[in-house]
Parts: C-alpha cells; structure tokens; sequence
C-alpha cells in the first residue's frame, strides 16, 4: 500500500478561530509519535475560521492509532464546542510530494 495523507476541514465557531488554530497546532505535534512523517495545519486568509489539517503516514494503521488514541480523543472532547460538526477525514494516496530546492541569496 502506498503512503498516504489525511485532510480534515474544520471550521471554527464563533470567535474561537485563535483557540482552536492553537489546538490544532499542538494536536499536529503529537502525530509523529505514531509514525505520522509529515504535518501541517493551515488558515484560511480569506476566512479565518476554516482551517485544513494535513498529516502524512506510511500506513492507515498508524493514523487510525492517532486519530482513536486517547490524545485525539481528548482533543475532540475538549474543544467541541469550538468546531462545527460534522468532521470528516479523508484518507488519501499521497500520488506526489516534494519540495522547491534551496535558493542561495545572491551576492550583491
């Protein structure tokens, strides 16, 4: 099975956008404890309550232990009040990844 990634839209109830951008950031960090290889959660500029949230994992086991785990578990407990329902992941094949290479500033 090829590695996949997992996208979750959350939105933000009213006047909690810096709360739970707060949480979701730290949730994030949790993900390489079960193997998750990358993450990132990213903020809407035009809409500050939307939020994605993205982590990459070898197998859907081991986000399948993330998201049931007890810290996800508590998370979703804890700030239920700050998102809207329903939320839904979606497990994906990554079929492309990469990054831009390194660009030295040039000398002046």
């Amino acid at each position: 099975m090829a590695a996949g990634a997992v996208q979750i839209g959350w939105y933000a109830t009213g006047f909690r956008g810096d709360q739970l951008q707060e949480a979701l950031e730290e949730i994030s960090a949790i993900a390489p404890r079960y193997g998750s290889t990358h993450y990132s959660v990213y903020r809407s500029m035009d809409d500050r309550y939307r939020f994605t949230q993205y982590f990459h994992f070898e197998k859907k086991a081991d986000w399948d232990a993330f998201w049931n785990g007890p810290e996800f578990t508590r998370f979703r407990v804890v700030t239920s009040g700050w998102w809207q329902v329903p939320v839904l992941y979606t497990w994906q094949e990554v079929a492309s990844f990469g990054f831009a290479p390194a660009v030295e500033p040039a000398e002046a």
